[in-house]
């Protein structure tokens, strides 16, 4: 070939090819290594141009000195051996900046006729972005990988069709109850468990469709701590791909969601238990929210009205129930929701095996609230109360008769021991005018008992009528305070805010009211000595106000006292006498007045009564 190349080539030629080579070539020679040739390639590398040519390596690039290139091409030039440098680093100064660059290239010695080494060629390729490039791959590779090793969730990586386990995170592990030795083993020799499993299929699968699969609340049964237990899992199965679309691996991302699962089950199992005893109970069972729409009704309700669970109840209920009471129900129902307050009422609904009739339910409802303190539902029953109402209008109609046929002997008895008192007096027999004076007094309360009880079956029926005229509302409660302070030893205080003057109401009822409120807190107040009244305008509205130190009323109770039968307890060393039905019957004249009663009272400290009414009707 030499003597091929010495016959058949000039030299001009071989300086042009050399010069033309598509790499970075030069050629040193000399033992002070003097550039003899270098092809624009190679003087692009170094930052140079052509007067370079001539002058020795380590004076135009004195900064490779230092860096060894001086040891390894005396090296070259000593012992005739070849260097080959792969992704070498060199520092450079070119163009007035001193930068890292890297090159792979080769040390040649080049040989005389009588094969001494005369010079050295070099042919060299920068590869400084190949080699950038690849550190950010393996620096982004380094981070993927320890983000994945301290993840809080389970990840492993399975790789081939063999499904050996390349990667596992300390998570995964973990959750396979394994150690870090199942690394680079088969996943089913592994984790041997998941034989008749659906596991291995689905990923063996997944290499032949490429496509990517994810469950949610999956059941696996593996050997953790040395037993065999069910565990719950989201996971996800993804393929990675080639660039030619193979897949090559498939990453495993799962959380374990066992105990959220199992609170789940026992939630559900909790509230089928609820539920089954709810649809045993005879009464309607029903939950609802906020806007009042039922989400629940039980077994009773559905055979009761023949409807099922695919019917909207709220309109169903809403239709059954009396067109004239609706307005009021809904009234106390949005009342209940804006103040998180328990919902009662009574209410008649039709009957479905008997259309046109009606039957009485008592309707409660309770909040639900959840951990955040807010109302998440609305629990309630529809209790059948028909029966109960029936012996409830029986009863007052005895007690209408029975008061009324009782006043007729009342009224002659009370004649009667009028009559025997005044000739006992006349007599000179005031020790037994003293007592038929007490019999007096004990038939005028058994009197009063008789009137409550005639009052509440008017109210019951209906029949409460108010004979409405003008009247002095300052007169009349002086004459009722002056009539009370003649049987009491407290003393009654009364202040006012102003005349009051005329007002348009029953005279009568309203002074039945006021003395009921005076005795009230008279027999209240057995500790005491002293009761404060006051009278007050409160815009259009005349008001009264009864106050007393007395035992007082718990705040729990305060919104039953005007209810029909309420009687208030002391302690033991006070009972009270009454039927309870004062209060009841009081709130309802001022309820047919147009006005309003209302209570204040702290347990221990007294009461302070007051209604109000309007001064003139419109």
């Amino acid at each position: 070939m030499k003597s091929f190349l010495e016959q058949n080539v000039s030299q001009d030629s071989l300086i042009t090819l050399f010069s033309q080579a598509p790499v970075a070539m030069c050629l040193l020679t000399g033992d002070n290594f003097s550039i003899n040739n270098a092809n624009p390639q190679m003087l692009e590398l170094w930052g140079r141009d052509a007067s370079v040519i001539g002058k020795s390596l380590f004076e135009i690039l004195p900064e490779i000195i230092d860096q060894g290139f001086q040891e390894i091409l005396e090296n070259v030039y000593r012992t005739g051996e070849t260097f080959n440098g792969n992704k070498w680093s060199v520092f450079l100064e070119k163009y007035g900046k001193y930068e890292e660059h890297f090159f792979t290239f080769i040390f040649a010695p080049v040989y005389s006729g009588d094969k001494k080494v005369i010079g050295i060629s070099i042919v060299a390729t920068e590869v400084t972005d190949q080699v950038l490039s690849e550190r950010m791959l393996k620096d982004s590779e380094y981070r993927f990988e320890n983000l994945i090793k301290k993840s809080d969730y389970p990840i492993a990586i399975y790789r081939t069709e063999e499904l050996f386990i390349e990667f596992a995170n300390d998570q995964m592990l973990k959750t396979w109850g394994k150690g870090p030795s199942v690394i680079g083993m088969k996943l089913e020799d592994a984790l041997p468990e998941l034989e008749g499993q659906p596991f291995i299929g689905l990923l063996k699968d997944i290499f032949k469709t490429g496509e990517s699969y994810a469950s949610k609340e999956a059941s696996a049964d593996l050997i953790v701590d040395g037993k065999l237990q069910t565990f719950y899992y989201n996971f996800s199965y993804k393929p990675l791909k080639s660039p030619t679309g193979e897949v090559y691996a498939i990453l495993n991302m799962a959380v374990d969601i066992t105990d959220l699962v199992k609170a789940k089950k026992e939630i559900q199992e909790r509230e089928k238990k609820y539920r089954d005893l709810a649809d045993s109970m005879p009464q309607f069972v029903w939950t609802c929210d906020n806007n009042g729409e039922i989400t629940y009704m039980n077994d009773s309700w559905y055979k009761y009205t023949g409807s099922t669970a695919n019917e909207n109840q709220t309109s169903l209920v809403k239709k059954m129930m009396r067109p004239e009471t609706s307005s009021r129900v809904d009234e106390i129902w949005e009342e209940s929701v804006k103040t998180n307050s328990p919902f009662v009422m009574e209410y008649e609904l039709e009957d479905p095996g008997r259309k046109g009739n009606y039957r009485w339910f008592l309707g409660r409802a309770v909040p639900n609230f959840s951990e955040n303190g807010e109302v998440k539902q609305w629990t309630g029953t529809f209790t059948d109360i028909d029966e109960f109402k029936q012996l409830e209008t029986q009863k007052d109609n005895f007690l209408g008769i029975a008061s009324h046929e009782l006043k007729t002997p009342l009224t002659s008895l009370k004649l009667y021991t009028q009559f025997i008192k005044a000739n006992l007096e006349k007599a000179g027999d005031p020790k037994n005018a003293q007592v038929a004076k007490r019999m007096d007094y004990q038939i005028d309360l058994l009197t009063g008992l008789i009137n409550e009880l005639l009052d509440v079956t008017k109210i019951q029926k209906g029949q409460l009528l108010l004979n409405e005229s003008y009247f002095d509302f300052d007169k009349l409660v002086d004459e009722v305070v002056e009539e009370q302070q003649m049987t009491s030893r407290h003393k009654l205080f009364v202040s006012r805010s102003g005349a009051i003057g005329e007002v348009f109401a029953d005279r009568q009822r309203i002074s039945q009211v006021i003395a009921n409120l005076i005795s009230n807190a008279i027999k209240y107040s057995p500790d005491a000595d002293e009761v404060h009244i006051s009278t007050s305008m409160n815009g259009n509205q005349a008001q009264f106000n009864v106050r007393d130190f007395g035992i007082g009323i718990p705040e729990d109770k305060q919104s039953k006292v005007f209810e029909q039968y309420y009687r208030i307890s002391g302690s033991k060393d006070h009972t009270f006498s009454g039927l309870g039905l004062g209060l009841f019957i009081s709130a309802e004249i001022i309820k047919r007045t147009g006005g309003e009663i209302f209570v204040s009272s702290s347990e221990g400290e007294g009461s302070d009564f007051c209604f109000r009414i309007p001064k003139n009707k419109n």
